[in-house]
């Protein structure tokens, strides 16, 4: 983890700024901000603990724990919600009770002409989605591992 972080830190070293790509690229290769990375994240940047953890629970992206196997983001902002993603989110929370997919929900994929829309593992988004495309995608999902 510490060279993960080094190499990191090393990169946004000259930036105004830093904590938020710090973050979101720590996300990106481990999957998550681990609680032992906040003291070297705060060292780095001349910053406090409790500044470095209060960015990271504020902000609903930043996981603190090793994500699930796959993460399935369901758009829960008014225009899905016009379209049905109320109904979506129910199912698919219904659906992921018992297994290793994770159902998050965010507040707009910028689909919002042609909602529900979802967003798989923070890569694949979809639109349109009905519960049955939900558990074709889910099941190919399966198929994949």
């Amino acid at each position: 983890m510490n060279t993960t972080l080094n190499t990191i830190f090393a990169r946004h070293q000259h930036r105004d700024g830093a904590l938020l790509p710090i973050l979101h690229d720590i996300q990106h290769e481990l999957g998550y901000v681990p609680d032992e990375a906040v003291p070297l994240i705060a060292r780095a940047l001349n910053l406090s603990r409790a500044e470095v953890h209060g960015v990271i629970t504020y902000y609903h992206h930043f996981r603190r724990t090793p994500p699930d196997r796959h993460v399935v983001h369901v758009c829960c902002a008014e225009a899905c919600q016009a379209n049905g993603s109320e109904a979506l989110a129910n199912h698919a929370a219904a659906r992921l009770q018992q297994g290793d997919i994770a159902m998050e929900p965010v507040y707009c994929l910028g689909l919002c002409s042609i909602g529900p829309a979802i967003q798989i593992d923070e890569t694949t988004l979809h639109a349109r989605v009905t519960p049955e495309k939900f558990d074709a995608l889910i099941a190919a999902l399966g198929e994949q591992s």
